[in-house]
C-alpha cells in the first residue's frame, strides 16, 4: 500500500495500474505520444543499457550531453545544429527490467514520460515510450486554439520513434550492455535494500 500512495503522490489525480501486485504510477492522460520498438536482446540487457544515460549522445540525434545532478535528477542537453536547450528531469519511479517514469522539472512546457520493457516471444524486448507535454500560460492558450497540439504530438512521436530506432541499432550492435544501474526508485527516492537503523540524538549511537 505504501507503493500505491507514493505513486499517486508523484502526480496528483493520476490513476495507477496494478501488475503482479505492484501499483505503478501512470502519469499519462488521454493525449500522449506512444511509440514501441522491438530489439533483439533480452529484457535485462536492454534495460541495463537504457540506465546508462550518459551513452545516449552516442546514438541520439538530439541529445548532446547528460549530467547526473543527484541520484534521481538528470540534466539533459538537447538541440539541433547550433541550438541547445538544457533541462532537468526527475526519475520518480523505477523497477529493474520493467519500468521507469520521469517528470520534467521545468514549468513551461511541463512534460512527463515513462518507458516499459516487456519480453517478446522471440526472446527480445519490446520497449514502449510514452510522453505527455503540457504547455502552460500563453503557450497553452495557443495550443488549445489552433490545433498546435496535434502538430506537436506528431513531431514528438517522430522524434521518439527516431530515438528508439537509434537505441535499437546501438544495443543490437553492442550485443551486451556497457553498464547497469539496478536500483529501485519510489516517489523520487532511491530505495535501499538494507536501510540504516534509526539513530538516537547521541552521535554514532544507534537506537535499538
Amino acid at each position: 500500500m505504501a507503493h500505491e500512495d507514493d505513486a499517486r503522490r508523484a502526480v496528483p489525480n493520476t490513476p495507477g495500474t496494478q501488475t503482479d501486485g505492484v501499483t505503478r504510477r501512470r502519469p499519462l492522460r488521454e493525449q500522449h505520444v506512444e511509440e514501441t520498438v522491438r530489439v533483439a536482446v533480452p529484457v535485462r540487457t536492454a534495460y541495463n543499457q537504457w540506465t546508462q544515460f550518459k551513452t545516449f549522445p552516442r546514438f541520439s540525434s538530439v541529445v548532446h550531453g547528460v549530467e547526473q545532478l543527484r541520484p534521481t535528477v538528470i540534466a539533459w542537453t538537447i538541440g539541433y545544429g547550433l541550438l541547445r536547450h538544457r533541462f532537468a528531469v526527475e526519475i520518480v519511479e523505477q523497477d529493474p527490467d520493467a519500468y521507469l517514469a520521469w517528470r520534467g522539472l521545468e514549468q513551461n512546457p511541463s512534460h512527463q514520460g515513462e518507458v516499459e520493457f516487456r519480453p517478446t516471444e522471440s526472446g527480445g524486448t519490446a520497449i514502449t515510450v510514452r510522453m505527455l507535454l503540457e504547455p502552460r500560460g500563453a503557450a497553452r492558450i495557443l495550443t488549445l486554439s489552433s490545433g498546435t497540439a496535434r502538430l506537436t504530438a506528431r513531431l514528438t512521436a517522430r522524434l521518439v520513434r527516431g530515438e528508439l530506432m537509434g537505441f535499437k541499432r546501438f544495443i543490437e550492435g553492442l550485443g551486451q550492455e556497457s553498464g547497469a544501474w539496478r536500483g529501485t526508485v519510489r516517489n523520487g527516492r532511491v530505495q535501499h535494500e538494507h536501510p540504516e537503523p534509526p539513530r538516537s540524538r547521541v552521535a554514532r549511537w544507534p537506537v535499538g
